[in-house]
This record gives C-alpha cells, structure tokens and sequence, in this order.
C-alpha cells in the first residue's frame, strides 16, 4: 500500500477520513467563529487564545480518568458516541445570546469526550491498513486536517464579513451531523483491543507503565512541547490581524498540508528519519522575523513556511507506536493526542497572557524562541528510539492487560 489509490481503495479509511474532514471543518469554523465573537465582547487576547485553542486543556482530565476507553470500548461505538455529543454542543452553541461562561463549559465538555476516545480513531488505523502503511494513512489523515482548516478558516473568515456567529455555528452544527453519521454508517465493528473494563484506575496504571520508558517519554515530550509552543504563536493571529486572522490561519494549515504530503507520501522511512532534526528547527526559526512586526502577506509567508515543520511528527509517532505495547496502542496514542492538544492549550493561554503585557508580535517571536529552545534541549533523548534501537521489553506486567483472542493486525 504504497499510494493515496491503494488507501482509499480501502471502504473504512475512505469513511473515516471523510468523517474527519467534516468534523475538522466544524471545528475550525466554529473555533474562528467563537474567537471573533469572544474577542468583541471583551477585548482581551487571552480569553481569544482561550476560546479557540484552550478547550484541550479538558485532554488533561480525560487522559487521567477514561482514556483506557480508547482501547476497552469497540472503536466504532467511541468515535459515533463522541461525535454525537460534540454535534449537540455545536447545537447551543448556535443559540444567541448564551452567556460565554456557558459556551466555555460547552467547547470544554466536548473536548472531554473527545479526549477518551480519540486514541480510538489512531489505533482504528493500525487495523483497516496494513502496519507498514501507517504513516502514509497518518499523513492522509492529517491531509485532511490541513485542507479542513484552510477551507474552515478561509470560509469562516469569508461568512464573518456577511453573517453573524450564530449563522456560522449553525454551519459546524450541519458538519458535525454530517460526521457522525459518515462514522456510524461507514466504520465496521471492531472488537476492542483489551478485555479489561473502563476504570480510572487502569487508566492510571498503564499511564504510568507507559511513561515509565525513557524512549517513549521522550518521544511524548517531543511531540508536545516544541509544536505545543508554536501553536500559542497561532492563538495570537487574531489580535495580531483582525478580521484578517483567517488569511494566516489558512496560509499555516497549507504549509501544514505541504510538509504532511511530501514527508509522508513520497519520502522512504530512512528520509524521514533524517528530517526529523531540520524540520523540527523549521517549525520555530521562521516565527523569530514577527519581531519586526511583518506586514501581512510577509506573516502569511512565514506561516507557511514553518508549519512545513509540523510534518517532523510522522516519523515520531512512527517510533511512538513501534516502542509501544499494541494491547495499548489507543491508550498511547490518545496520551500522546490529548499531551499534545493540552500542551497547545496552555501555550495559547501564555501567548494570550504574554500578548496583553507585551503585543502580540513580540509574544509570537518570544514564544517561537521559546519552541527552539526546547527543540534543542529534547533531542537528545530521541537517540534512545532511533532505528536500530531495541524496544521496550513486554511482559505480561506491562499494561496489566489481555489482547483480543484472534484479533487481526490488519483489515481483512
């Protein structure tokens, strides 16, 4: 499985990836729609930064309670569970007039939901395509993240100018119908991955037995905290532009598209591996020119650029999931998904902060230098997973559970 034909051949990914298209445009539609709206009322960059990128911060508690649902619960019924939940709260979102206390327990909710069962969806494709094709359909994937949010921003931007936020919702509200029921009626049942039930202290347990590997502890911090920061320099598009945000959100989600396509489509593993270290510095160095303040297109530009960096994780996770127990490979994977999206919750918090003491331009560039400092300081550890090195040893202590009987690697 070799080409973008060869995976979309395959009935579940085509599904999965449409269902994740429409829910990533409901995503970033609304997140745009919710910052401008929230940006208007208070004036305050933070609570902006908030807004569009702090609802992950839910991911903190989800990863502490319910992630082991991402492995005990069949795949099909987490993800179909979730996406509706997530559609009823675009539903109140769409009401004018609720307080925004009450939109914020809303994204926040959502997020949580989302958070104990998105391992589900990365573990579903080590299942509907073959182990070797991980990366390309990871890549695929994210493809759609980056398409979906030049069009959920790009589209945003453009309604923002003729509609109100309450119009724009009712567009996510359309999008995530249209995902929930592309999940439920395209996926098939899966078994789950482990026998055990869905209990915070089997969460805690194999969190612990995870994080205790020094390769895969460091493969986590490096996929969280120098992205994490860069992502605080994006919550800071809209006091930087305005009305104009969306142009760069969108010019940072195709340099995104870019890096993804080329690194996991037409790249060997070895290439990959081999970029890991200059797309990771690509990812901060571009962001230090907003000191200047650059006129827009030259900020758009930049974005671009750097985001090409963002394509650095595929060959992490590649490590991530070969030095990881497959009993609890949603487990992992959802860890690392909801360390990273609270680790870009908490940056874009501090860029709100650091933009209302200094200005958003200077609070962009410090937290770019920021990212490349830790970029620096975390590669070290990435020797203990390079290729070559051995995994972690498996016993039957290491996650304290029991796979499926018979459970297929690949989809038939």
């Amino acid at each position: 499985m070799r080409t973008y034909a060869d995976l979309f051949a395959v009935r579940e990914f085509r599904n999965l990836f449409l269902a994740n298209c429409a829910g990533i445009a409901a995503h970033t539609t609304s997140a745009l729609a919710l910052g401008a709206l929230t940006y208007a009322s208070t004036g305050s960059a933070l609570l902006t930064a908030l807004s569009m990128f702090g609802a992950p911060l839910a991911g903190v508690l989800g990863s502490l309670t319910l992630l082991s649902a991402a492995d005990s619960v069949p795949p099909r019924r987490a993800l179909t569970f979730a996406a509706l939940l997530v559609t009823a709260g675009a539903a109140l979102q769409a009401v004018p007039g609720l307080p925004l206390w009450a939109r914020f327990a809303v994204i926040f909710g959502s997020a949580y939901v989302g958070s104990i069962t998105a391992g589900a969806r990365w573990a579903l494709l080590t299942d509907i395509v073959p182990v070797d094709a991980y990366v390309l359909a990871r890549a695929t994937m994210n493809t759609s993240v980056g398409v979906m949010q030049i069009a959920g921003f790009g589209l945003a931007g453009v309604l923002l100018v003729w509609l109100s936020p309450y119009q724009v919702f009712l567009l996510a509200l359309a999008l995530r119908a249209v995902a929930a029921a592309v999940g439920w009626f395209g996926l098939s049942e899966h078994p789950a991955r482990a026998a055990e039930r869905v209990t915070v202290a089997r969460t805690l347990r194999v969190n612990r037995e995870l994080w205790a590997d020094p390769g895969r502890r460091s493969l986590l911090l490096n996929l969280w905290v120098p992205g994490g920061l860069i992502v605080g320099c994006e919550a800071l598009f809209v006091p930087y532009a305005g009305d104009r945000a969306g142009f760069l959100l969108a010019a940072a989600a195709l340099g995104m598209l870019a890096g993804d396509v080329v690194v996991g489509r037409f790249l060997t593993a070895a290439r990959r591996e081999r970029l890991i270290r200059p797309l990771r510095l690509l990812l901060a160095v571009p962001y230090l020119a907003f000191v200047l303040s650059p006129p827009l297109p030259l900020a758009m530009a930049i974005a671009l650029i750097a985001s090409v960096g963002y394509a650095a994780a595929l060959p992490l996770q590649e490590r991530l999931i070969t030095h990881s127990p497959p009993e609890a490979r949603g487990q992992v994977l959802g860890l690392h998904g909801n360390g990273m999206l609270a680790g870009q919750a908490v940056c874009a918090a501090l860029a709100g902060t650091v933009a209302d003491l200094l200005s958003p331009y200077r609070a962009v560039a410090l937290l770019a230098a920021a990212s490349l400092a830790a970029t620096v300081a975390l590669t070290s550890g990435l020797r203990r997973t390079a290729p070559g090195a051995a995994p972690p040893p498996r016993d039957g202590r290491d996650t304290g559970e029991r796979t499926t009987p018979g459970r297929a690697t690949t989809a038939p």
